[in-house]
């Protein structure tokens, strides 16, 4: 059986006339730009997460660039996130002309460690984004009480766990400001590129609202230079269909981690595991062995897709060894990315596609 990591031409198939349809009504409004839908995606977007604003944007690195700009974060001062994540996270912080300083994560959650946050604050220090990693909420009381005592700016990157919630509120409304990213293979993505922030800040919201198109007050009036990040009608509209569709969704997520977990749960790796009060919403669901490499070639001869979220540390990257930057400590970090291994994981693979997996990965494992 050829299993793929995620397949979504099996989204089209279910979602095909509700497409469809969205195309049209897009069409025939001969809108493209900032029109009809953009608003009322944003609008239901806001509700959704339990914000006053939305904004959305062409890119999750974009989102968080702007949500940057928009807390007044600049030259010389510092911005904490974890060493594990994916590598726009600190290329948001270096655009706005701050220093990334990395730190290690929680060896269960694969969060933010809060306690390496801590001491890596120094005087510099302006903000903490957290990354809700993989679908599991960061530790947000923690990151908040920490922020309140230091002073410090909260921006959750809420891209990997659209509709988790930590302690029953929904992760990107916690924070200062919360940005997703809307890639076609998150648990809320589109047929391209494209990003949204939230926030109950007005002064933020008008910010990136501002910055997303060329700095306009309004129509030829600039009030600062700014760039040309905007969601296309298109992609709003589709995304407004699907997020009906989302919690639906993250059930099937769900339903299917929890088979995976029970049917590895003899087997010698290490499967996902959930903090108390959280709702994880299994964007990837992660396994860990020191036998990775060999196992997913394994895998590949069998012809299972698996994926690595992240070989490696965004610290040990070549583009970061000559851009400034700060490790506190990243020790898990670096330990887990030579053994995490991402297994097929949708809201429409099937029971028998994992058990395929885990019988492939139970036999390599015991033989």
């Amino acid at each position: 059986m050829n299993v793929p990591f995620a397949d979504l031409s099996r989204e089209y198939e279910k979602l095909k006339t509700d497409l469809q349809s969205a195309f049209d009504r897009v069409m025939r409004s001969g809108q493209f730009i900032l029109g009809k839908e953009v608003h009322l995606f944003e609008k239901e977007f806001a509700r959704y997460c339990g914000s006053r604003y939305a904004v959305s944007l062409n890119s999750g690195t974009d989102a968080l660039y702007f949500s940057l700009l928009a807390i007044g974060i600049g030259k010389g001062d510092e911005v904490i996130l974890p060493a594990n994540s994916f590598i726009s996270c600190a290329y948001a912080i270096s655009y706005a002309g701050a220093v990334p300083v990395f730190v290690d994560i929680d060896p269960a959650s694969y969060c933010i460690d809060i306690h390496t946050a801590q001491r890596a604050i120094t005087r510099r220090t302006k903000a903490i984004m957290p990354v809700h990693m993989f679908g599991h909420p960061a530790d947000m009381d923690a990151v908040l009480s920490l922020a309140k005592n230091y002073r410090l700016f909260v921006i959750e990157d809420s891209s990997q766990a659209h509709g988790a919630r930590y302690k029953n509120k929904k992760v990107g409304s916690i924070g200062d400001i919360g940005v997703f990213s809307l890639y076609p293979t998150k648990n809320l993505g589109v047929y391209g590129d494209g990003g949204v922030v939230v926030t109950d800040t007005k002064e933020y919201s008008d910010k990136i609202r501002s910055l997303r198109s060329y700095g306009e007050s309004k129509k030829y009036y600039y009030r600062e230079q700014g760039y040309n990040s905007r969601l296309d009608e298109l992609q709003a509209a589709f995304a407004r269909v699907k997020l009906k569709r989302l919690d639906a969704w993250n059930k099937k997520r769900i339903k299917a981690a929890q088979y995976y977990s029970s049917l590895l749960k003899n087997v010698s790796v290490i499967s996902p595991s959930i903090s108390p009060d959280v709702r994880h919403v299994y964007y990837v669901y992660v396994i860990r062995t020191k036998k990775r490499g060999q196992l997913q070639l394994y895998l590949k001869k069998k012809g299972i897709d698996t994926a690595i979220h992240y070989p490696v540390p965004i610290h040990k990257q070549k583009a970061y060894q000559s851009m400034k930057q700060n490790v506190a400590d990243a020790a898990i970090t670096e330990k887990y990315s030579r053994e995490i291994l991402s297994l097929p994981l949708s809201p429409w693979i099937t029971e028998q596609e994992i058990e395929c997996v885990s019988e492939n990965i139970t036999k390599f494992l015991n033989k």
